[in-house]
């Protein structure tokens, strides 16, 4: 584990002004070396250049390349080596394998023979001072290209550390992707779990419960004599509207037990629309609730999310009104706008708020609030100028 020093270091050396300050740096230090120790022309280009180029780096990592050639052409013009230019050629080294702007091996090749070219400078230099220069091939010639097998063992090191450090970075980055991978697959398989394991309790209590109604409803119908017609038919009522919340039922726990990948699948059974609104305000009646329905403008086909929004708010209303205002009239007004926009209009004359549809938890208003806003709509709730509950929806079908 990194000490608090090692991890502000890193963050240091990872912040955007790294590069210009380190650069900046050098070539001050670079300026002031030359100062005190003036080179040729070629050397003082050399220096200024392989500096200043390094404030570049990170930004556009192939200018290391001219750092370098820039570190070689100052050492060429002079037999002295400044530290600037080591410094500058080190780390323009480094840079070049930290990138990989080249293979590695022609970083160092090239290199090596910028080295070598540099050298063969010193050694026509060392001519012509009259220096004890030995001739190719002789006793001791080898020792003239020291200098460039020192300068290519320290390129060679330079560029190693850098495609190190690359490959290190890679292998940290690909081992957090994997663990972040491994991560999502885990909590994936956790909420398929949870999810089965919610299908089960609904199938175990909801489905048996609201099988059980359908049949004894459906049965009541030959066991009880003389059963007059009107409770005969209310009992076929109970047991469709039962058989209909288990096709539904059936379909929720479709969706809880099928896996991520085939849960689109599992949406594309049939969903109720404005075209079941009629069947909707029937089962409200057969239950001895009064109920109106009025529409308004031509009826237009809607995107499949608008038709299942609209319904899902007008059976929850009509749902809330049964609750909360037991034998109020309601009526529910449907309207398709010219301006592509659906008007939805739910409103009893029942005793309002504190006993109609928005007492109690409120999770229905929550619910029809999620609806509508789940298609670019809005829903408001509340009492009514003249008693009663409203729920008004408007719900825009001119994007999808």
């Amino acid at each position: 584990m990194s000490t608090p020093l090692q991890q502000r270091f890193r963050a240091w050396i990872a912040a955007p002004a790294y590069p210009w300050v380190t650069g900046g740096a050098l070539t001050v230090g670079a300026v002031a070396e030359l100062i005190a120790f003036p080179g040729s022309v070629t050397t003082t280009i050399g220096v200024l250049v392989s500096s200043a180029s390094l404030m570049w780096r990170r930004s556009f990592p192939p200018v290391a390349v001219l750092t370098v050639a820039a570190g070689l052409l100052g050492f060429a013009g002079d037999v002295n080596l400044y530290a600037s230019i080591m410094a500058s050629g080190l780390i323009g080294c480094y840079t070049l394998g930290r990138n990989r702007v080249l293979h590695p091996a022609l970083t160092v090749a090239g290199a090596a023979l910028g080295a070598l070219c540099v050298n063969l400078v010193h050694i026509n230099t060392w001519s012509r001072m009259d220096l004890p220069v030995p001739a190719l091939w002789e006793k001791g010639s080898l020792s003239l290209f020291a200098e460039s097998f020192l300068l290519t063992v320290v390129i060679f090191g330079a560029v190693m550390m850098g495609d190190a450090v690359r490959s290190r970075e890679e292998t940290r980055n690909e081992r957090n992707l994997a663990q972040a991978q491994l991560i999502a697959m885990e909590r994936q398989q956790a909420a398929e779990a949870e999810r089965a394991a919610i299908a089960r309790e609904l199938h175990d209590i909801v489905s048996h419960s609201v099988s059980m109604i359908a049949v004894q409803a459906e049965s009541a119908t030959y066991t009880t004599p003389g059963l007059p017609p009107e409770a005969r038919d209310g009992f076929q009522q109970i047991a469709g509207t039962a058989r209909s919340s288990m096709a539904e039922l059936r379909r929720l726990l479709g969706v809880l037990r099928t896996p991520q990948g085939q849960k689109d699948m599992a949406l594309t059974a049939p969903q109720p629309t404005l075209d079941h609104i009629a069947e909707l305000v029937e089962q409200h009646r057969a239950v001895g609730g009064e109920v109106e329905l009025r529409v308004t403008g031509e009826r237009v086909s809607l995107p499949a999310a608008w038709e299942l929004s609209a319904y899902r708010i007008i059976q929850e209303a009509l749902t809330n009104a049964r609750k909360h205002a037991p034998g109020a009239r309601t009526v529910v007004e449907i309207g398709y706008g010219a301006d592509r926009l659906l008007t939805l209009r739910i409103h009893d004359d029942g005793p309002g708020p504190g006993s109609g549809p928005g007492s109690g938890t409120g999770h229905g208003l929550t619910g029809m609030r999620e609806r509508a806003a789940l298609v670019g709509g809005r829903l408001s709730a509340g009492a009514g100028p003249d008693g009663g509950f409203w729920v008004e929806a408007e719900l825009p079908w001119g994007t999808e």
